[in-house]
């Protein structure tokens, strides 16, 4: 798996996740900070990368759309920096392997990650 960091995290996710053995890309270096969330939907989808973001919106476009690919992980947190939420977003990406493979939305906060499979019924 390859995970797409959205434009609303850090760049510093992608040598963060590296280090720990998952390739990762920021979207400035495939695509335009202006991007719609559409877009970077769109482009992960056709890419097969996962992608990673602080923002609501693309649980509501997966919603919306019944889509299974691509998988989304979403970080609900003050501070969605590594060194603040990195051994969280490992964990989930260890325990939702399987699920983010087969298309999945997995949330991931401060006390708990979870896992949606997609398409939602």
């Amino acid at each position: 798996m390859t995970i797409l960091v959205d434009v609303n995290l850090s760049p510093a996710w992608c040598a963060y996740l590296a280090s720990h053995g998952h390739n990762a890309i920021h979207w400035i270096s495939v695509g335009k900070a202006t991007a719609t969330d559409n877009e970077i939907m769109q482009w992960a989808a056709m890419h097969n990368h996962t992608v990673f973001t602080h923002d609501l919106d693309f649980g509501a476009i997966l919603a919306a759309t019944s889509v299974h690919r691509p998988s989304v992980l979403q970080v609900r947190c003050s501070v969605p920096l590594p060194e603040a939420i990195g051994p969280l977003v490992l964990a989930a990406l260890h325990q939702f392997a399987e699920q983010i493979h087969a298309g999945a939305l997995v949330t991931i906060d401060a006390r708990r990650a979870r896992a949606r499979l997609l398409p939602f019924q």
